[in-house]
C-alpha cells in the first residue's frame, strides 16, 4: 500500500496540466497515447502477434494533430474536428488491414492487433483533447475524477472490506465491495466538484461521475484481460507500484470517450 500511496503522488504534477489544459494538455494526452500504444504493442509481442509499430505511431501523431488541420472551433461547435476525426478513423482501420497484406510474413492477427491498438489507445485517448475543445472543457476534471476516484476508492474499500470477489479470473484481489466503494466515490466527488465549480451542472456532474467509474472499472479489467492473455504482469516497469503508462492510466483512457459523449446528450435532453 505504500509503494502505491508514494507512486500516486508522483503523479500529483498532472493536476497542473489539467488546470492548464491547452498545447499542455494536448501534449501530455500525446505521450500517454504514444508510450500507451509501445507499451500494447510490446504486450501483442510477447505471445508472438506482432503489430505495425510504425503504423500505429504515424496512426497516433496523425491524430492529435486533426485540432490544427482547421480552423479551432468555437465552443460548442465541435462537428468540424469531429468529423475529421471520423476520417482518421476510416483511415486506421484501413491501414491495418492493408498491414495484412503481406500475407508470407505477417498472420491476421497482426493485422487485427494493429488496428486494435491503434482504436483502443490513441482514439479513446484523444478524446481528452476533444472535451477541452468545448465549452465543457472543465469537465475534462472529471475524467480524472471518475478514473481516479474510482480506483481509490475501490482499493480502500476492497482493502477493509471486501469479500466476495468480482472477477477472479482477470483481476483476483477486486472485490463487489470495492467495486460498490469505487463507484460512491467517483460519483460523490464528481458531484462535490459540480457544486463548488460548476453549481448548474452538480447533478450533471454526480451522474457522468457514477457512469464515468463504471467506464473506468470496465477499462481497468479490459487491460487486465488483456494482460492475461499476453501472459504479463505489467505493461512497463515506469512507475514502481503501478506498472507502465498504461497499468496507470488503463480507467482513464475508458473514461474520456464515455463523458465526451454524455456531456452532449445530457446537455442536449436539458436544453429540451
Amino acid at each position: 500500500m505504500k509503494t502505491r500511496i508514494i507512486s500516486g503522488l508522483v503523479m500529483v504534477p498532472l493536476l497542473l496540466v489539467l488546470y492548464f489544459g491547452g498545447i499542455a494538455l494536448w501534449a501530455a494526452a500525446l505521450i500517454i497515447a504514444l508510450m500507451g500504444i509501445h507499451e500494447f504493442c510490446n504486450g501483442w509481442n510477447n505471445i508472438d502477434v506482432h503489430p505495425s509499430k510504425p503504423v500505429c505511431y504515424a496512426m497516433t501523431v496523425l491524430l492529435f494533430l486533426v485540432p490544427f488541420l482547421g480552423t479551432r472551433v468555437e465552443a460548442g461547435d465541435y462537428y468540424a474536428c469531429m468529423m475529421l476525426t471520423c476520417v482518421w478513423l476510416f483511415i486506421t482501420v484501413a491501414a491495418g488491414l492493408i498491414y495484412g497484406w503481406k500475407i508470407n510474413e505477417r498472420g491476421p492477427y497482426d493485422s487485427a492487433a494493429t488496428v486494435v491498438s491503434m482504436v483502443y489507445i490513441p482514439f479513446f485517448t484523444f478524446h481528452i483533447v476533444l472535451i477541452d475543445m468545448t465549452e465543457y472543457r472543465i469537465l475534462v476534471w472529471l475524467v480524472v475524477i471518475a478514473a481516479f476516484g474510482s480506483d481509490i476508492f475501490a482499493y480502500f474499500t476492497g482493502y477493509f472490506l471486501g469479500k466476495h470477489k468480482m472477477a477472479p479470473n482477470l483481476s483476483p484481489k477486486k472485490t463487489i465491495e470495492g467495486a460498490v466503494g469505487g463507484l460512491i466515490g467517483s460519483s460523490l466527488f464528481s458531484g462535490l466538484f459540480g457544486m463548488i465549480f460548476l453549481k448548474e451542472m452538480a447533478g450533471v456532474c454526480f451522474i457522468l461521475g457514477l457512469v464515468g467509474g463504471m467506464a473506468g472499472m470496465a477499462g481497468d479489467l479490459t487491460a487486465s484481460a488483456f494482460k492475461r492473455k499476453m501472459g504479463i504482469k505489467d505493461y512497463g516497469k515506469l512507475i514502481p507500484g503501478h506498472g507502465g503508462i498504461m497499468d496507470r492510466f488503463d480507467s482513464v483512457i475508458f473514461v474520456a470517450p464515455v463523458i465526451y459523449y454524455l456531456i452532449f446528450i445530457i446537455t442536449d435532453v436539458i436544453a429540451l
